[in-house]
């Protein structure tokens, strides 16, 4: 026979009261149904539960157990339905989130505050990715979003909406003539040692190399790094400049000052999205863009 819900609350109520009466009118019903409700439940266990006497009931020993056991169920369900219900409205879960390294100093921490404050059920799993392998496990469903840069060559079976620009600026080292000054000009780094991203690593790489050319000379290449945190060890031992993301300016390493770039150049504006899967419902996914306040990129 199975056990009801609704069997295990009455005998919880018994067991709390150890009064047929008391408990009856606590369930909001009469005691006469309670105790056949009662009798059929020590049926299906097959055991007594309850002693009975004139002046009320007493919890076997095996009524005892019974009733810690039940109150646990009982727990136990409500939990599983509320988590179930969060789950359905996007509160709570595992959010797979894919960022490529330049985002990993602003958009990121802004992301994981935003969730934490107004999502705090959601367990967020982080992943480093370039923009083409980022888009390649959003349409997978290996991630539900990513942090990438645009453009993207091939954003087929994905959803892209735009997040705020960001500036490159100039990292040079403390020690660098141009160390303290508020800007600079592109054309004022062309006698520079540039440290550079691999040709074929990101966008990034891309951008630099094509701004420095539109500024007029091509960066001399005096190291390389798979990533930003290189690029800046780089420039911190003083034998190079490097450009990168302005919000690396709060971040960097101890000897590396971030200078702000003058020129007005499309290749200087890093442009950032937000990736999502197309033709997917997910409550969740649907919070964090609401809550990142991004705009479709038609």
């Amino acid at each position: 026979m199975e056990i009801s819900q609704r069997a295990l609350e009455q005998f919880v109520a018994v067991a709390d009261e150890e009064h047929i009466g008391r408990a009856a009118t606590r369930l909001m019903m009469t005691q006469p149904p309670l105790t056949q409700a009662i009798q059929r439940l020590e049926r299906a266990v097959g055991v007594e539960l309850l002693e009975r006497s004139r002046r009320g009931v007493r919890l076997t020993a095996a009524g005892r157990s019974f009733a810690d056991d039940a109150r646990q169920l009982l727990v136990a369900q409500r939990t599983a339905i509320e988590r179930a219900r969060r789950i359905a409205d996007g509160a709570e879960g595992d959010l797979r989130v894919g960022y490529v390294a330049g985002l990993a100093h602003e958009t990121v921490p802004r992301l994981l505050g935003l969730v934490h404050q107004e999502m705090s059920g959601v367990r967020v799993h982080l992943t480093q990715r370039s923009s083409a392998e980022l888009v390649i496990a959003v349409r997978a469903g290996s991630l539900d979003i990513a942090l990438a840069r645009s453009p993207l060559a091939d954003h087929g079976g994905v959803d892209l909406r735009a997040l705020p620009d960001e500036r490159l600026g100039v990292a040079v080292p403390a020690t660098h003539r141009l160390a303290t000054s508020s800007s600079v000009q592109l054309i004022e780094l062309r006698d520079e040692r540039f440290a550079l991203l691999p040709d074929a690593w990101s966008e990034l790489g891309e951008q630099v190399q094509s701004a420095c050319r539109r500024a007029g000379f091509v960066p001399t290449v005096a190291a390389r790094a798979d990533g930003l945190p290189g690029l800046l060890g780089h420039v911190a031992a003083g034998g190079c400049v490097a450009l990168v993301p302005t919000s690396v300016a709060s971040t960097t390493a101890p000897g590396v000052s971030v200078v702000a770039v003058a020129d007005v150049d499309e290749d200087l504006t890093l442009r950032t999205c937000l990736v999502t899967r197309s033709g997917t419902a997910d409550p969740m996914v649907d919070r964090v863009v609401a809550l990142l306040g991004s705009r479709p990129i038609t």
